[in-house]
């Protein structure tokens, strides 16, 4: 056995060392030099920085301003909170025990660091994938003509609340446990233990398929028939240079959202899951650390990739600017440029956000009905 466990935690060190202590009571200087906390604390201290003022801003913006307050803007604020949520119970706590290099407020204080950090990871994970499932039912009209309304956005972020806590609920309540992670400075599932007591193979198994292989599939079917459609939309008016350029664009923001997603949970999931179909083999503190932080770094990507590289938002500058805009920020509807295309009017933007598609697979504009 190369590792040590313990009441609630698991270090990643044989015991025959005798250098092993609980994480809740010793720092943890015997893992990892006392620089790599230090400099944990720093990333968390940056993340932490950043995050609460770009995922502040989003809220702060609809908060203000009711045009702002649109059906198809909702996801994005729950992203926001989710983003906040991680900043505000996760980054925090993290940022405080690796200054102590331990996990010092706990047991307790793991379960419910480990709780809302998985709580808001989860949310933001299932804000993307209700993001892509709105894009693709409203660009490529699986149903047919659809009209996004409220309660369309409320069952949306409802549906990803309900699939956050089916992820995070079960280690508080039996079901697997929260212990500490990596240097042992915040908390996550229980990965590393066959603990008979929690039943944690079963929890595992359950949120690698239901909360990582079927997100990823969701997201790769709707943004490929999503660039599938643009792409024949654009084919059919390859006369139009704007037509070209907005394709292109549309490519590229899939590209990047799809890379944003998998670069911040890939790692975190292919790392645990390699921990967990090998149990008892040696790895280090570090090597479950940094997948572990660096999916952490969501919080920062998620908004600057689907909320401020929205043109409208560079555009705006700050909230006041946004009252002497004429258009919503929308996760499916945005104007930035317009040109005539034929007897349509067809969008360039780089947020990808696109306008409603025609049967015969040319674009319209539509104008806010307020």
């Amino acid at each position: 056995m190369n590792g040590t466990e313990g009441n609630n935690f698991y270090i990643p060190l044989s015991n025959r060392t005798g250098l092993v202590r609980s994480p809740f009571e010793y720092p943890q200087y015997y893992l990892a030099e006392p620089w790599q906390f230090k400099l944990l604390a720093v990333y968390m201290f940056f993340l932490i920085c950043l995050g609460l003022p770009i995922n502040g801003l989003t809220l702060i913006c609809t908060a203000q301003h009711k045009k702002l307050r649109q059906p198809l803007n909702f996801i994005l604020v729950n992203l926001a909170v989710a983003g906040a949520i991680m900043v505000c119970f996760g980054f925090t706590v993290t940022f405080y025990t690796a200054i102590n290099g331990y996990f010092a407020l706990g047991p307790t204080g793991c379960a419910v660091e480990g709780f809302m950090a998985t709580l808001g990871g989860q949310i933001a994970l299932w804000s993307l994938v209700v993001l892509a499932i709105e894009r693709y039912i409203v660009v490529c009209k699986p149903m047919g003509s659809f009209k996004f309304s409220t309660n369309h956005a409320l069952t949306g972020i409802g549906f990803t609340w309900v699939m956050a806590l089916s992820c995070a609920a079960p280690p508080l309540v039996g079901w697997s446990r929260y212990i500490p992670e990596g240097m042992q400075c915040s908390c996550g599932p229980d990965y590393y233990t066959l603990n008979p007591e929690y039943n944690n193979e079963s929890y595992v198994i359950y949120m690698f398929v239901c909360h990582f292989i079927f997100p990823v599939t969701v997201i790769f079917f709707t943004y490929g028939r999503l660039v599938c459609t643009v792409k024949a939309a654009a084919a059919q008016q390859q006369d139009s240079a704007s037509t070209q350029k907005a394709e292109r664009e549309v490519t590229k923001m899939v590209i990047l959202m799809v890379l944003g997603f998998l670069v911040a949970w890939t790692p975190y999931a292919t790392v645990a899951a390699w921990i967990f179909f090998n149990r008892g083999a040696a790895f280090s503190a570090q090597f479950m650390a940094v997948p572990a932080f660096f999916s952490k770094s969501s919080s920062i990507f998620n908004p600057i990739i689907y909320v401020l590289l929205n043109k409208q938002v560079i555009i705006y500058q700050n909230c006041r600017n946004v009252k002497t805009y004429p258009y919503p920020i929308s996760s499916t509807l945005s104007i930035t440029k317009k040109w005539q295309v034929h007897k349509n009017v067809l969008s360039e933007t780089l947020f990808f956000t696109v306008p409603e598609l025609h049967d015969d697979h040319s674009f319209l504009w539509k104008e806010p009905s307020w």
